[in-house]
């Protein structure tokens, strides 16, 4: 008999509930001693409703009674109905459908954020309308303040070409620039934002990116993951905590417009601390798993483990994330070969890969689960390898390392016993 513990969510204008099903005892052990029965108090009944139940053997039902935040029986009207005590709180869903919440597993929410709050290049089809998107973005800043923006994909153009610092000079030379691809990890910044970073010509590229050159030689003012886009990031003003709550706020409604009550956010420490607060108001209508930068020395990881918590329900800290390589529209997916369309290039791989294999080892045993973003086939192979040498190293125990769900039409085991999951 499988076993059901419902949490619900806070989202009040929305009737989405967030599930967690315990799995069956192993066949063949012993019926546990039955515990005794537990005597709920409905604090909730949900009435009238159209509600889908997850379970195969009676997929529909009525009504639900909540008590507290578990939800301790599923039925028709008249049995929840029964349960009614007094100062319970009995709402009537005139027939509305109620479900499951969503989870999703990787979520940059801080980011998806602020990204409402910048320019919105996404689904421009030409460098033309980039142009007339940030040059209507000029009539709300100050004059010399940075314009930052996100979503540009040069595949959707015509001629699928990268941007260029000159097309931004031709929009403003006076304003800062720096606008990042869809990917997330690409981004072309204008000739001021480049000057005030210092790039120029003899500038090398970063450990794990890449600076852009023509043909001359000159800065195209495009710049390729972390490494690099950081020169030109690190000089934007940093967020003010009214800004980051703000957008932290704007990200939890999109999600609960979408059905969306549980998390795994990849943000800033900053904005998890911003999360926090909102919990603490009783304003927090996600629950969130936030993962930790791998790259961070092991005493930091351990004092934010410490200091976030592991084991609230609705706020915590969890795996440690760590980003390999890029993407392949981007073409700094990490791959063993040249690209087809692009044979100077096999990709930006973002870490040596002894010096993967030695952190990821360190990190094991400390505790930590490990995800990694793999997308090129090389970036795949020496994470196989970092998980192999972490078998080796620690042998199993508590968690096993795992590779993050980037999309579930294929997850599969693999031989070095690790979950990979592909892109649909």
């Amino acid at each position: 008999m499988k076993d059901t513990c419902v949490r619900l969510s806070k989202l009040s204008s929305a009737v989405i509930l967030c599930v967690l099903f315990v799995a069956p005892c192993f066949a063949g052990q012993k019926e546990p001693q039955a515990a005794p029965p537990v005597r709920y108090h409905a604090t909730l009944i949900l009435l009238h409703g159209n509600i889908y139940t997850g379970d195969p053997a009676r997929p529909r039902a009525e009504a639900v009674a909540v008590s507290g935040e578990a939800i301790f029986a599923v039925g028709s009207n008249a049995e929840i109905e029964a349960l009614k005590e007094s100062g319970t709180q009995v709402d009537d869903l005139a027939g509305r459908f109620v479900m499951p919440g969503f989870n999703d597993a990787h979520v940059h929410l801080a980011a998806g954020g602020q990204a409402q709050l910048q320019v919105n290049l996404e689904g421009a089809r030409a460098i033309e309308e980039v142009q007339q998107r940030i040059r209507a973005g000029l009539a709300e800043v100050k004059p010399g303040e940075w314009i930052v923006g996100r979503g540009w994909d040069h595949t959707l153009w015509p001629d699928k070409k990268f941007p260029n610092r000159r097309q931004l000079d031709d929009v403003s030379k006076d304003h800062p620039m720096i606008f990042t691809h869809i990917s997330g990890h690409v981004a072309v910044a204008n000739s001021k934002a480049l000057e005030l970073a210092g790039i120029t010509r003899q500038t090398p590229d970063p450990s794990g990116g890449e600076i852009e050159h023509d043909a001359s030689g000159e800065p195209t003012g495009v710049l390729k993951e972390g490494a690099a886009m950081g020169l030109v990031r690190s000089k934007v003003p940093p967020l003010t905590h009214a800004q980051r709550r703000r957008g932290i706020e704007l990200a939890l409604a999109e999600a609960a417009r979408f059905g969306v009550t549980s998390i795994q956010d990849n943000s800033p420490w900053e904005d998890f601390l911003v999360c926090r607060e909102l919990k603490q108001e009783g304003k927090l209508t996600a629950r969130i798993t936030e993962w930790l930068p791998f790259l961070e020395p092991l005493p930091k990881l351990e004092e934010m483990r410490k200091e976030g918590g592991a084991k609230d329900s609705w706020l915590r800290t969890g795996a440690l994330k760590m980003v390999t390589d890029g993407a392949l529209g981007s073409r700094t997916a990490a791959m063993l070969a040249p690209y087809s369309d692009d044979p100077l290039t096999s990709g930006i791989l973002t870490i040596a890969p002894e010096k993967l294999k030695q952190m990821a080892i360190e990190r094991d045993r400390a505790g930590f689960q490990l995800n990694f973003h793999a997308i090129g086939d090389r970036a795949n192979r020496i994470s196989l390898d970092a998980f192999a040498a972490v078998r080796a190293a620690n042998r199993p125990h508590r968690a096993r390392p795992g590779r993050r769900p980037g999309g579930f039409r294929s997850l599969r085991r693999t031989r070095r016993d690790c979950f990979h999951a592909a892109f649909p």
